[in-house]
């Protein structure tokens, strides 16, 4: 068996691994090894796998590999941050960020679900590439295995925030929850899914009632703004989608979080506030802010830390909670809307 005929290690939930070892004649309990190792050990090489006989682990070489997948650029932020560009086997690449928060425990994964994205938000690094293609649901949590393979540290939670639109690769991002859940034993609660608002697709997930958190990409009070910033605003309005949100928190109970990224003299107007304040008055929510982060070439400019306090005392004053975003990677293109994808951007650290 050549090396393009090896099947991947990475990605097959316990009754693949199982499948394999009958194959080989082995145990099931060889197959809770394999597992083992590679969810929750992280290893890269099939020889690390120390508890397997080296005798078997020659034929399991001969039948498989753990990953195929390449770590095309590492860059690390003066906060701890660490932004990966990663290359699947047909050339294409996406970022990965692993973020990490002084005094917390968690480590969380920033993933992606499309090369590109289609939506074009215009504060958004990604959506200059236009879509490319969907990613599988292994090439989803090859990204989070990637990270626990070159850190050695366990990844607590994840969210969908990275470059793509996680609706409108639902089907995978599903599977890709489901093995993130069960295999890596990351709790529901623990994985977030943002979307920059495709009501088809919110009334979907709301029917599947999962416990995981749905982020909503709003970033403006009225659909007159947003439609600026957001030209999915168009297809799917603010309006209809305030309904979507209000019939998915009845169905699941679940409190939405909502995210407004600040712009400076566009939408972080006390006028702004006073508008976001009754629009989501009657909506089960928190709100996360999030000052603007440069991008090439953008017009936009982040607001002044006054400008971002006043903001967010208006919304307190309303009874929701409001949290402002702490930002992580920006000194290397790793924070919100900054994710390109491509190898031209990235640089190696040394």
């Amino acid at each position: 068996m050549n090396g393009t005929d090896l099947k991947i290690l990475s990605g097959m939930r316990l009754e693949d691994i199982e499948a394999l070892t009958d194959e080989m004649g082995a145990s099931k309990y060889r197959a809770n090894q394999i597992h083992k190792w590679i969810y929750f050990k992280s290893v890269s090489e099939i020889d690390e796998m120390t508890d397997l006989s080296k005798q078997f682990r020659e034929e399991l070489k001969a039948k498989a590999k753990v990953s195929n997948v390449k770590i095309k650029a590492k860059q690390v932020s003066s906060d701890g941050t660490i932004k990966y560009l990663i290359e699947y086997p047909d050339g294409e690449c996406v970022e990965t960020v692993l973020m990490r928060f002084d005094n917390r425990a968690n480590l969380t994964a920033c993933v992606s679900s499309q090369v590109g994205c289609a939506v074009n938000c215009v504060f958004c690094a990604t959506g200059k590439r236009g879509f490319i293609r969907n990613l599988t649901p292994v090439e989803i949590i090859e990204q989070v295995l990637t990270i626990q393979r070159d850190t050695g540290l366990k990844v607590t939670n994840i969210v969908f925030m990275g470059q793509g639109e996680p609706m409108l690769n639902l089907k995978n991002v599903l599977v890709a929850m489901d093995i993130f859940n069960k295999d890596f034993q990351i709790g529901a609660r623990r994985i977030t899914v943002s979307t920059s608002g495709i009501i088809p697709k919110i009334n979907e997930f709301a029917a599947l009632q999962s416990q995981s958190t749905l982020a909503i990409s709003l970033h403006a009070p009225n659909s007159k703004i947003r439609r600026q910033i957001m030209p999915i605003d168009n297809k799917y309005p603010l309006e209809e989608l305030k309904k979507a949100l209000l019939n998915y928190v009845k169905i699941t109970g679940n409190r939405v979080t909502i995210e407004y990224i600040l712009i400076s003299g566009l939408n972080d107007t006390i006028q702004c506030a006073k508008e976001l304040s009754v629009l989501l008055k009657d909506l089960k929510c928190n709100i996360n802010l999030i000052p603007y982060n440069p991008i090439d070439n953008g017009v936009w400019k982040k607001p002044s830390n006054n400008s971002i306090m006043k903001f967010k005392c208006l919304l307190e004053h309303s009874g929701k909670k409001v949290t402002v975003r702490l930002e992580r990677g920006s000194d290397i293109a790793a924070a919100c809307g900054q994710l390109k994808g491509r190898v031209d951007d990235a640089k190696l650290n040394h």
